[in-house]
């Protein structure tokens, strides 16, 4: 038998319990019935998720059952908004352990001493590769804060990969699972410690559209100038030396094709503007530091698929010519609402790219890729993708 077991499935039925029921019987019969060591969900916000975990744990029994509300869910290239995509991984060679931190808003750093004893590999020097699913409520902010902290307590020994729980770009409340729970305002962490590499790649396929632009002035996720003019006049004189509609009223169908991109010196960070504000401001689903050098940035369908053809290809490397069990993908809800339909064509560039469609995962708001010397933690418009070895 292989050492590690990775089973995947989507549903679009809409009672909860009949989704759960579903699924669990689609996973577990490609796990030739035996208990998954962890459950991944990830659920539209259309369900009632007590029933649907409650439903999926007792079926399913797995040691550990961690998940989030989404924008968008998929199994393979199988997709819908309004369904459930789950992840059984059944391992011999990978240890996992979950934990919750609560009241993220009130206390960041209370959040992170709550989850920090599921980082336990200084215990297992036998599982000498060590990575972690971070799945937080980015509404709640301070996504960047706490997987640069989570990086600094763990000494850097850690891959982190995840996202931002969504709710089907309402922007109102998003919620993460651990057991039979829902939980918002919170972050859940599974950690993953293993004998064989775990790949991760990260791209998002984004190029600068525009000039260099300087952040002059901006608070939190709120930005309100670029060279000294504010925000809304910048982004209208983009739209009209492109040829493009910049409407006040409805700013979203253009913001979602023209989004920040902040230099980091080996690349962009993505910001994805959201809402314009009545003072001429504009909000970001992150923060947009001041000072830094910024430009209105540009892509497509192909460079989509693109980017995530080279995230699969990154992770499959990482893999260090293991065999391939199963990968988790996240991409932004923001890629989901540009790409509509041909978010299809996304997903099959990643099945043709791992050679496989045992994958799963969700559309997230932003998405967490760090790695030591790699990657810079929170991201917009990103795929990220993490393979499991066999």
């Amino acid at each position: 038998m292989a050492n590690t077991l990775v089973a995947v499935s989507h549903t679009s039925l809409r009672a909860p319990d009949a989704a759960g029921r579903a699924l669990a019987e689609s996973v577990l019969q490609k796990l030739d019935a035996a208990r998954p060591d962890v459950l991944i969900v990830f659920a539209s916000p259309e369900f009632d998720f007590q029933p649907l975990l409650a439903t999926l744990n007792a079926a399913c029994q797995p040691k550990w059952l961690v998940g989030c509300s989404s924008a968008g869910e998929f199994s393979g290239c199988a997709t819908g908004n309004a369904s459930v995509s789950v992840m059984a991984i059944r391992a011999d060679d990978i240890l996992f352990r979950a934990g919750l931190g609560t009241e993220l808003r009130k206390d960041r750093s209370g959040a992170l001493d709550q989850v920090m004893p599921v980082f336990s590999g200084s215990e297992h020097p036998d599982f000498p590769y060590r990575s972690a699913l971070v799945l937080t409520d980015a509404l709640a902010g301070y996504v960047d804060e706490i997987i640069h902290d989570m990086m600094v307590r763990t000494g850097g020994t850690y891959q982190l990969f995840g996202g931002g729980a969504a709710d089907d770009a309402k922007f109102q409340k998003t919620h993460v699972f651990i057991g039979t729970e829902e939980h918002t305002d919170a972050l859940v962490v599974l950690e993953m410690l293993s004998k064989k590499p775990i790949g991760l790649g990260v791209r998002h396929g984004w190029q600068p559209g525009g000039p260099a632009l300087r952040v002059t002035e901006a608070e939190g996720t709120r930005l309100v100038s670029l060279n000294a003019a504010p925000a809304v006049e910048v982004f209208e004189e983009h739209a009209q030396a492109t040829g493009q509609v910049f409407n006040r009223a409805d700013p979203l169908p253009f913001f979602l094709h023209n989004v920040i991109g902040i230099e980091t010196g080996d690349g962009y960070k993505l910001r994805v503007p959201l809402t314009l504000n009545d003072d001429g401001s504009i909000s970001c689903a992150a923060e947009v530091p001041v000072g830094s050098t910024v430009h209105i940035m540009v892509a497509n369908v192909a460079s989509a698929c693109e980017a995530a053809r080279q995230a699969s290809e990154a992770a499959m490397a990482g893999l260090e010519g293991g065999e391939h069990a199963g990968s988790l993908l996240f991409d932004c809800a923001a890629t989901r609402l540009r790409l509509g339909r041909e978010f299809c064509d996304e997903l099959q560039a990643v099945a043709t790219t791992l050679g496989s469609e045992n994958f799963a995962g969700c559309n997230t708001y932003g998405q967490i890729a760090r790695s030591a010397g790699q990657f810079s933690g929170f991201h917009n418009c990103t795929a990220i993708v993490c393979a499991i070895p066999r």
